[in-house]
Formats: C-alpha cells, structure tokens, sequence
C-alpha cells in the first residue's frame, strides 16, 4: 500500500477524487440539508446587481452549483489546488458557462489571490477544504477572505470540524458509514457496515485532516470582524460556519 500523504495533496491523486465524488460524496451526512441551509445563508442584494462568488477549494463544484441556481446572474470562481478535482467541477458546472472561471491554486500559498481574475465577491464559500490546513493558516485565511468580500459579503464554510472527545469521533465515522451501507444498498451494491466502517476509518485522505473545533473557529470569525457569526447547521463533525462583513 502506497505511504499516506500528509497533506492536502492527497487529493491530487485521481483514484482518491473518483472515490469520493462517485461513492462516498453520495454518504455524506446530511448532505441536501447543507446546501438548503447554504442558500438561505446568502445575502439579499440590490435589484440588478451582478453578484460574484468564490468557491475556494471547490471541490467537484457542488457548493458554487448551489449558489448560481439562486443568483442566476452570478459570476463565479471555482479555485481549487487539483486539477483532477477541477475536471469534475467543470463537468458539473457546464451548463453555466461562460459565468465560470476555473482557477488551479493552492489557497495555503501566500500568492493564492494572484491568480483571480476580479476580487469583491459577496459570497466566498467553500465546502471540505479549509479543514486540511493548519490552524495558523485557517485564520490568516479566513482573514484573506474577509478583505476579499464587499460590504454585506458573507464567507460561509460547509466544514468537517473536530470533535470534542474521541466517542465523538467514533459516533461521527459509525454514522458515516452507516449512512453510505444504506446508500450503496439502494444503489443495488453490495455492502457490509463493518466493512464500510473500516474504509471510513482508514481512507487514504484522512490523513490530510487537520481538524478544529467549532468554537475556535467562530472565535477566529468574530475577533477578524465578522458579523452574525454562527454555527448554523451541525451534524457530528460535520458543520456549517459563516459570518458577515459589515454593510
């Protein structure tokens, strides 16, 4: 077996991509109530304005999807540090070209930003990204984040956080993988829990977790200027934070 990577770069390896955007996104808790609560997080704006959005590490694009079915009209950037995962966003997010720009950066580099095509965006999200960062970089990033919002802006991130004990984390990975034993069952697939709950455990990208707790993050939120700043939706270790930039 190959040696874990120790870092985000895991998911730069096609096989680990195909694995979770064709098997395991699908067992994800909770998962269409995030994005019901993604949307309703997002900020009214005025009549006629074009908003922007920035999906930062965005995955196979689900998130930045979600955020152009309610502002039609966005212009919107999908960042993210694989290119194999870039391949995906762009499968899914065809259907809204030319509104999308497609950027490959790793947002853990100081010169990340240099490669957006337009800053002042009035929703930054982000969806199982930033949690593969170490703390000192989470902060100063949600920090790059609050100067790239305008005012009214809201940064919101759909967020694997750490537990508060290790039950925690054990009932969190046995829920997971119940939930994907009764996806892959409805699928017509064969599916064992303990076997499930085995891959849960040792997937290969779960090494390039670096997980905080909730109420650090919102902490880091709040002290960097943000407003109504929340946990908003929580389910085990998976939660939904955002704050506002004041208008």
């Amino acid at each position: 077996m190959r040696a874990p990577n120790t870092d985000w770069r895991v998911w730069q390896d096609a096989e680990v991509v195909a694995k979770f955007a064709d098997d395991r996104r699908s067992g994800i808790l909770g998962a269409a109530e995030q994005l019901l609560v993604l949307g309703q997080l997002l900020p009214a704006l005025p009549e006629g304005m074009m908003p922007r959005v920035l999906d930062l590490g965005c995955g196979d694009g689900i998130l930045l999807e979600t955020v152009l079915h309610c502002w039609p009209d966005a212009q919107g950037i999908a960042l993210d540090g694989s290119e194999a995962m870039l391949r995906r966003a762009a499968e899914r997010l065809a259907a809204f070209a030319p509104a999308v720009t497609f950027v490959q950066a790793d947002f853990n580099m100081p010169e990340w930003r240099q490669g957006l095509p337009f800053t002042g965006f009035d929703a930054i999200v982000s969806g199982f990204a930033i949690h593969h960062s170490e703390d000192e970089w989470k902060r100063a990033l949600y920090g790059e984040c609050f100067d790239l919002l305008r005012p009214g802006g809201v940064f919101i991130n759909v967020e694997h956080v750490a537990s508060a004990t290790p039950r925690g984390e054990d009932l969190f990975e046995r829920a997971y993988a119940l939930n994907l034993v009764r996806t892959r069952q409805a699928q017509g697939k064969e599916a064992d829990f303990e076997q499930v709950l085995s891959e849960i455990h040792n997937r290969l990208d779960k090494s390039a977790n670096r997980l905080t707790p909730v109420e650090t993050q919102l902490h880091w939120l709040r002290a960097l200027g943000y407003t109504d700043v929340d946990c908003y939706w929580k389910y085990y270790e998976l939660a939904i934070l955002a704050g506002y930039k004041p208008g």
